[in-house]
């Protein structure tokens, strides 16, 4: 539990860390991309809120979401391939790196997170996107597919389940997800974020050089409202449910109409597989799901080539 002093958040912090590294390639493995040399740069506006992101490519309009703790640069290896085909806009979500970090948790919910999803499409000119979405960003991706699913020209989703089936294995006693959800909870407490630091939020990175730029990414971060996004929106013992127990009670407007594709590595610690049960029964449209044994959180990293070719193949569709 808290202790006030910060060590339960650092100690569950680190735990959480190393697990994710578990999957990951051995440092230097993958050299560091020299992909921040040619994006183009861009800021979007939502309620005077300043968005940074950075594009590649020309053709239809992929937008990337990264989660905690990650930048744009997360999607390196996935935005090189996709660019051929594709113009590639990785944000920087609220409170990262160069984008602006608005006090108060009430510019952290989800509605606000999925409003600047709509800022993106608008400043790209765009009216439809397909939408990709890593932990946090999965839960935006989520929220906008079922928002505005006129926008939603497809919905690729790395570990982050559909927020009803997580809010099931939440209420489970059996799953395992409420006890793996603690750290959540701790980020959830007042205070929380003087644990944390830029190295120790980077130290999931495996390549060295990644690292030292995530390091500086981090630096110009901000803390606080990184934790913002569990005080807004991460669920509360006792809260009142957001989805129905039962799916079949979900409202048809309410189900995810775009294609999906699911990618999750396995050895998730935060997020647990289980929660990838019965996803089908949130959706109106088709779903794919690629899961990867020895991979981790940070999918999009730990197994990088067989992410990205499980993305090329499924837009080639």
């Amino acid at each position: 539990m808290w202790n006030g002093s910060g060590t339960a958040v650092g100690a569950r912090l680190a735990g959480l860390i190393g697990w994710s590294l578990a999957g990951c390639v051995s440092a230097g493995e993958i050299a560091v991309s020299t992909i921040e040399e040619r994006v183009v740069h861009g800021t979007c506006e939502n309620a005077g809120v300043q968005l940074h992101y950075a594009s590649l490519g020309e053709g239809p309009l992929v937008v990337m979401l990264h989660g905690f703790p990650d930048w744009w640069y997360t999607w390196r290896h996935q935005m090189e391939a996709l660019a051929t085909n594709h113009r590639v806009v990785a944000l920087d979500m609220r409170g990262y790196n160069r984008s602006d970090s608005p006090a108060g948790v009430e510019n952290y919910t989800i509605e606000v997170l999925t409003g600047d999803v709509v800022a993106l499409l608008e400043e790209c000119g765009s009216e439809s996107a397909v939408i990709v979405g890593h932990d946090w960003g999965g839960a935006v991706a989520w929220s906008f597919a079922i928002q505005h699913p006129e926008r939603t020209a497809g919905l690729i989703v790395c570990n982050m389940p559909h927020p009803g089936c997580l809010q099931r294995e939440l209420t489970r006693s059996d799953s395992g997800q409420f006890e793996a959800g603690q750290y959540a909870r701790d980020f959830q407490v007042e205070g929380a974020h003087e644990s944390l630091t830029a190295e120790s939020l980077a130290s999931w990175v495996s390549d060295p050089a990644a690292r030292a730029l995530t390091i500086e990414a981090f630096a110009r971060s901000d803390f606080k409202a990184m934790l913002h996004y569990y005080e807004a929106n991460y669920p509360r013992p006792g809260e009142r449910a957001t989805f129905p127990a039962d799916p079949s009670q979900l409202p048809p407007a309410a189900r995810v109409a775009a294609s999906v594709l699911m990618i999750f590595g396995l050895d998730d610690r935060a997020l647990l597989p289980t929660a990838l049960n019965d996803t089908w029964r949130w959706l109106a449209g088709d779903l794919t799901l690629v899961t990867i044994p020895g991979a981790g959180h940070f999918v999009q990293q730990d197994a990088a080539e067989l992410v990205t070719r499980s993305m090329v193949s499924w837009l080639a569709r």
